[in-house]
């Protein structure tokens, strides 16, 4: 082999998480937190008030309206979007760090800052989260119990049109109920077996 094709082998990978809400996002990112494995995790920006549990600076950066626009003036943020009434985004500084240290960097957005992220890097690495059925997705969104009724018809309109975006994504992986490891062994499957393509992406920003 090249020795040119094994250093971009070596090139670490722009690996986006994304699905509809409620199919285990944070979840997976968790578990594969809690597994140690070397990958960069990015924390997402968020203007939505913090969940019981949550910690600012790990499951995201929880910032005022105010901070958030003056993120948005300064350029600091890779995409950004209005999610349920709030703005999520990717600060762009931190994924620019995470790829020169040479780690895999791992985002958890949604389908719309996916899209983004694809226009933006077209070798990002974008795997789609799904339940195995839509009854099943609506039947976890109701079972959290964090939105009002309103709320959640507005989550449950918006991940039924969310699951028609499959095909912009690389690969598709059901993330079962009581099968969260395989959902990551499976997700660790691709991006070993990405990192071996001989055509590697080679991710610019």
């Amino acid at each position: 082999m090249q020795p040119d094709l094994l250093e971009r082998q070596r090139q670490p990978l722009l690996i986006v998480i994304s699905g509809p809400s409620g199919v285990g996002k944070d979840s997976v990112l968790q578990r594969m937190k809690e597994r140690g494995l070397p990958f960069h995790f990015v924390v997402t920006a968020t203007t939505r008030p913090k969940r019981p549990g949550e910690v600012d600076g790990v499951d995201y950066f929880f910032v005022t309206h105010d901070q958030f626009a003056e993120m948005i003036e300064k350029g600091e943020l890779l995409e950004y979007a209005i999610v349920y009434n709030d703005y999520k985004g990717i600060p762009k500084q931190q994924v620019r760090d995470a790829l020169a240290s040479g780690k895999d960097v791992v985002m958890r957005i949604d389908v719309q800052g996916a899209e983004t992220i694809r226009d933006l890097c077209p070798d990002a690495l974008l795997i789609f989260l799904s339940t195995r059925t839509e009854e099943e997705l609506v039947e976890r969104l109701k079972a959290r119990k964090t939105e009002s009724r309103e709320g959640l018809k507005l989550r449950i309109a918006t991940a039924r049109q969310e699951l028609k975006r499959v095909d912009m994504f690389d690969y598709y992986v059901v993330n079962a109920d009581l099968r969260l490891d395989d959902t990551v062994d499976t997700i660790l499957a691709i991006i070993h077996a990405e990192h071996h393509r001989t055509r590697p992406r080679v991710v610019t920003l």
